[in-house]
């Protein structure tokens, strides 16, 4: 469903021929509870948004130092990262409860990018915020614990 797209953040602005462009590229991935969506360090050029579920976000996944950054919810994202850069995963996504996500491959952000520029750079900038408010988030965590 469309609306998966709609409700996410980095795609506010963008008009209805960009969704439907974005929206023909997505593909549905059904994680059951306890699956690893991604792991930390491996390659990977696949954002994905939570449709139905949670998933969190941790770094070093099932080690005695693990560390749960966050939890997301429908209409949450991730993997925005290996859209903006080439570098591996920065942390592991595992499902919560099953889970239902659209993922979306860098090419379909290109495909955006060739036909229509202007509603691609309004993605990046979305994109740019969200990982800024990421970070200041975390900036807090980090402070409130030092």
């Amino acid at each position: 469903m469309r609306a998966a797209l709609q409700n996410v953040p980095i795609f506010a602005g963008l008009n209805d021929a960009a969704l439907n462009l974005l929206w023909e590229r997505a593909t549905e991935i059904k994680v059951l509870a306890g699956n690893v969506v991604v792991r930390e360090g491996e390659t990977g050029n696949r954002l994905f948004i939570v449709g139905e579920g949670l998933v969190r976000v941790c770094k070093h996944l099932g080690q005695s130092d693990e560390i749960e950054l966050a939890k997301l919810a429908p209409g949450n994202f991730f993997g925005e990262m290996c859209i903006l850069e080439t570098l591996p995963r920065s942390a592991s996504v595992q499902a919560v409860t099953d889970a239902t996500l659209y993922s979306l491959t860098s090419l379909a952000f290109y495909h955006l990018y060739e036909a229509m520029p202007a509603q691609h750079s309004i993605l990046v900038l979305n994109i740019a915020r969200d990982v800024s408010r990421r970070l200041r988030h975390l900036d807090e965590i980090f402070a409130a614990r030092h």
